[in-house]
């Protein structure tokens, strides 16, 4: 592919051009903040993890991967951005020959949002692929989905969002559903209201198998994140679109995770002296962000650290047990557990995201608790072989 494709038809001069240089990755990286202006529900990305993610710095996940990054230019203006991403674990795992599409944003303007798919379309066919998911940021293991329900309020932390005209743009490209996430919301005053059953679900879970649970360990957490990638990695392994972390990925999200996770917020279950299962939580952190404008240096990082009691909200990132622990009524001790702790730290709401729109389990379980879903998100596949 050429890196400049023009297209001489429209009145207004319209380009697409290969990101090459530092100037184009400063206009990537900075079209969010044009585009967005105004809207109250957009938080802006942490600044150096987005320049990571999109491989303008190191990052463990490029070790198995590549990306080519695009942006479009209407009249001189930038007026979207692409990243077309080789993911070769996910490739490797399913034996496909897929590319993945990210970090998509766009004016409303179909000539531009199909010039960037092309872009990343003809990438991909030009290295053997046939097929194209997205968006992923860069991959299911990160930000993913396309937001198309829920616009009415902000998105949590290290979740998506975006004008809700993108569903219409990745249509009219010949974009299919490949498949739904959802997100639920739960209130401190929905525990009035629990199902009888549930409680006793979860006596009888905690008797039958003895569960000890305990919170995760910062003096320990090397071990704690090593703990919750194991349980990760066994109980989602049949998930759609599920590829294991590498080791150099788990040091790096450690690294990121290591001040934001507050242990009252997480539960290890322990049976016979062995992990099983693990949920924890991410207080939302994006009202601070929002603040420091995606930025951590040379105040940001103080905020995170001085203003975490005022956050009322968490987002329930894992809820993940063993195989043959799960439809037991495990996760339910788990959960119980974080509840007794995290009423005397302050919090008053939960967001559950994301949840597979496949993973029935996990759905009919949040959905038998009363939690509401609040959000939808979409993953979207393209064939062209």
């Amino acid at each position: 592919m050429n890196d400049t494709l023009e297209n001489s038809t429209s009145p207004s001069h319209f380009e697409i051009v290969s990101v090459s240089n530092r100037q184009q990755q400063k206009q990537f990286l900075n079209f969010p903040w044009t585009l967005y202006a105004g809207d109250e529900n957009w938080v802006p990305p942490l600044r150096h993890r987005q320049k990571q993610l999109v491989n303008f710095a190191r990052h463990p996940f490029y070790e198995e991967a590549e990306a080519q990054t695009f942006l479009a230019f209407k009249d001189g203006q930038v007026a979207g951005r692409i990243a077309a991403i080789i993911d070769r674990a996910h490739n490797a795992y399913y034996k496909e020959r897929r590319g993945m599409f990210g970090f998509f944003e766009c004016i409303d303007d179909q000539q531009v949002a199909h010039g960037l798919l092309r872009a990343a379309q003809d990438w991909h066919a030009e290295r053997g692929n046939t097929c194209m998911r997205g968006p992923l940021n860069p991959s299911m293991n990160y930000e993913c989905g396309l937001l198309i329900d829920g616009f009415d309020s902000p998105p949590t932390f290290m979740m998506t969002y975006n004008p809700e005209y993108y569903a219409g743009l990745l249509d009219s490209y010949g974009m299919e559903k490949a498949q739904d996430l959802f997100a639920f919301y739960g209130h401190l005053s929905m525990l009035d209201n629990l199902d009888p059953k549930i409680d006793f679900v979860t006596q009888e879970a905690a008797r039958r198998f003895n569960v000890k649970v305990r919170p995760m360990k910062p003096s320990n957490f090397d071990y704690e994140i090593k703990t919750f990638m194991d349980i990760y990695n066994s109980s989602v392994a049949g998930n759609w679109g599920f590829v294991p972390m590498s080791k150099s990925e788990l040091v790096e999200v450690g690294k990121g995770l290591k001040n934001l996770i507050v242990p009252e917020l997480t539960a290890i279950g322990e049976v016979d002296g062995r992990s099983v299962g693990i949920v924890f939580g991410l207080l939302d952190y994006n009202q601070i962000i929002k603040k420091t404008d995606g930025r951590l240096f040379p105040f940001g990082f103080l905020r995170f650290l001085f203003q975490k009691k005022t956050i009322k909200r968490v987002r329930m990132v894992s809820t993940n047990v063993k195989p043959e622990f799960q439809r037991w009524g495990l996760v339910m001790v788990l959960f119980k557990d974080i509840v007794q702790r995290a009423i005397p730290w302050g919090i008053e709401d939960a967001e559950f995201s994301w949840v597979l729109e496949s993973n029935q389990l996990s759905r009919g379980s949040l959905e038998r608790g009363g939690a509401k879903k609040i959000k939808t998100y979409r993953i979207y596949d393209y064939n062209w072989s």
